[in-house]
């Protein structure tokens, strides 16, 4: 484990003080509150444009005559597009400004989501999707980044954590308003209604968010580019931070792409509009996101990844059971257990990079929403093989790999702790 990846783990959660010259943003101060909101927003659009068509697969799937495993890939198309632009935006983000590729990455995502309604064929319909995912790949590394920079460390949990819960508000209003928006008007109207307020999110978070004060340009050279992310890639914390964070969207893509299908199936054969409703479990994800920081606090980081790993696990047993009541609460934990450990991983990232933080997260970035388009993919593949059981079984496994990897994490840190090499 390197030097820096040693002081970031002994440090996350830490409340060591910090100077009052510190001119970085904190809880009370100028300009806090306008960021946190301007960024809750910036989350909100991400993740309702990203998965604003994953409540309407069963409508998608029944307009164009394809299977789930086909529809899906207008969830996997825009969660690859992010996955494979994110560092490069975040490269254009160290040139040009963290705002700046915030802004100009927003509002293209927005102009293809008023023309995603009018898709002629399903094809037409992955492209548009594709092409929205990479541009929203500007937001989630600037994002983070932007916090580590121009907020106070002590309160960077907390911060990165009111920018997860805006994704989980995004992916649940999303949801929600699409399920009963399509049950009266079809999905295109749902969809164009998701790029509507989607334009409201883009501009109130372009009034909002305060001039950055702490960046400082870097280089666009491919060389430099490829050390910084060479460097990351062989810190052994960063590459286990990487795959926890792919691990835990694997189970999340699998659970939310699937989920609509089975409810419209027997025992339950609900409406559109009640599918929709559903995702109001989202508003879970909000506050275990949002009290990532206290958990660290009082867990300690690998602590944290333990509860949140035990949590999605014991969701997916318990949403085997054919009983709606026991469904939801399967969804709640899972909910609950993904966007905690979404926060807590996503944050050790900004901690552990020291410099080249754009890309640091970029990397986390790319490696989540990979594991939301294999997720989204084998989840519904499994699906059509084996079930709602078959959905579980791939969460599961990647649950394993989660709280295997934290073992892994938690024995280099022993070994450090007694002066061995980890």
């Amino acid at each position: 484990m390197s030097p820096a990846s040693t002081g970031a783990s002994a440090v996350v959660g830490a409340r060591s003080p910090v100077p009052v010259t510190d001119s970085r943003m904190a809880p009370g101060g100028p300009g806090y509150r306008r960021m946190s909101f301007a960024l809750f927003l910036a989350g909100v659009a991400t993740f309702a444009l990203l998965y604003s068509t994953q409540a309407l697969l069963p409508l998608i799937s029944g307009e164009f005559g394809v299977a789930a495993s086909e529809a899906s890939w207008t969830v996997a198309a825009a969660t690859g597009g992010l996955a494979l632009f994110v560092l490069p935006m975040s490269a254009l983000s160290e040139r040009f400004g963290r705002r700046t590729v915030m802004t100009g990455s927003l509002a293209v995502a927005v102009a293809v989501g008023l023309l995603v309604p009018f898709a002629p064929s399903l094809p037409a319909l992955v492209v548009l999707r594709a092409v929205q995912g990479a541009a929203l790949a500007g937001l989630p590394a600037s994002a983070t980044a932007y916090l580590a920079e121009e907020v106070r460390p002590r309160v960077l949990v907390t911060a990165i954590g009111l920018f997860v819960a805006g994704n989980s508000v995004g992916g649940m209003s999303g949801r929600v308003i699409t399920g009963w928006v399509a049950q009266e008007w079809g999905w295109r109207v749902a969809v164009g209604v998701i790029g509507a307020i989607a334009v409201a999110c883009a501009v109130a978070f372009r009034l909002l968010l305060p001039a950055p004060k702490h960046f400082t340009a870097g280089s666009l050279k491919p060389r430099v580019l490829l050390g910084t992310v060479r460097r990351h890639l062989s810190d052994p914390l960063l590459r286990r931070l990487y795959a926890i964070g792919a691990l835990f969207m694997t189970v999340f893509g699998g659970v939310y792409t699937v989920i609509g299908y089975r409810l419209t199936e027997a025992p339950f054969s609900l409406p559109q509009g009640i599918i929709g409703s559903i995702f109001l479990v989202y508003l879970v994800g909000t506050v275990s996101a949002s009290t990532a920081g206290r958990l660290v606090g009082r867990l300690g980081r690998r602590g944290a990844l333990y509860l949140a790993g035990g949590t999605t696990a014991t969701g997916l047993a318990v949403s085997l059971a054919p009983s709606l009541p026991l469904v939801l609460l399967g969804l709640v934990l899972i909910t609950a257990g993904f966007f905690a450990g979404h926060a807590v991983a996503s944050s050790a990232v900004s901690r552990t990079a020291t410099t080249g933080r754009a890309q640091a997260s970029a990397l986390y970035q790319s490696a989540y929403y990979i594991g939301s388009s294999a997720g989204s993919t084998v989840g519904a593949i499994a699906f059509h093989a084996g079930g709602w059981a078959g959905t579980v079984a791939v969460g599961l496994l990647a649950v394993l790999g989660v709280v295997t990897i934290t073992v892994i994490g938690t024995r280099a840190a022993r070994a450090v702790a007694v002066g061995q090499p980890a």
